[in-house]
């Protein structure tokens, strides 16, 4: 990829992002996280020259990597992907601006005891696992909203921002659909906790996302490609 086609990729993905937020109304703001997992820093570089200031990152050896490469530049990292428990030091010592992907109490608690013992704090979305398909990580829908609550009673160090999730892995619209609105539902029960994020959405789905009431969408392939 090269600067020009950094540029128009961004351009296409902002124009489809604004065509969908204004479907749902002027004031819906959503947040763009390129997802640079099969992508080098150099790529990244690009989409920052072109606006991009978000990226996220699957392994915490790949945003150590990129992060420490690019450590000139002004950028927001994300973690996106399954994080294990080994990791999870080496996670803190990066300091991402949002772990998106806490997927149960059980890993909550061990973040919030590493966190305790290096005396910081971290931002991280609950993952809903709203499709309940087994190959995906996350927290049943119906047990959402108890488990947010625990984590925000008894892991301190964890500043929780919202929810994640991935849309439904099948072709039928419908099934997707429902998906986020399972996820936006739970979203706005836990508004009154101090849920800021929904991040629903990828490159093939976001604007479905979008018009369900996602305000935070990671894309890849719509960007690096």
């Amino acid at each position: 990829m090269d600067n020009k086609k950094a540029v128009e990729n961004l351009d296409k993905v902002i124009s489809k992002v604004e065509a969908a937020r204004l479907r749902v109304s002027e004031h819906h703001i959503v947040k763009i996280v390129g997802i640079s997992k099969y992508s080098s820093s150099q790529d990244v570089k690009f989409l920052y020259e072109a606006g991009q200031r978000a990226f996220g990152e699957n392994k915490v050896q790949d945003l150590k990597q990129k992060s420490a490469e690019l450590e000139d530049l002004p950028l927001e990292w994300h973690f996106v992907g399954r994080l294990q428990k080994n990791k999870i030091n080496n996670l803190i010592d990066l300091n991402p601006t949002l772990i998106q992907s806490l997927d149960s109490l059980e890993l909550a608690e061990e973040l919030n005891k590493k966190l305790e013992a290096k005396n910081k704090k971290i931002s991280c979305l609950l993952q809903i696992n709203s499709a309940k398909e087994e190959s995906k990580a996350g927290v049943m829908p119906e047990d959402a909203i108890e488990i947010y609550k625990k984590i925000l009673e008894t892991c301190p160090n964890i500043r929780l921002k919202g929810v994640m999730s991935i849309g439904a892995h099948v072709e039928d619209r419908e099934t997707i659909k429902n998906s986020f609105k399972i996820t936006k539902e739970i979203f706005d029960s836990l508004k009154v906790y101090g849920a800021k994020y929904c991040s629903m959405g990828m490159s093939n789905d976001f604007e479905l996302a979008i018009s369900c009431g996602s305000n935070m969408i990671r894309v890849g392939s719509s960007l690096f490609k």
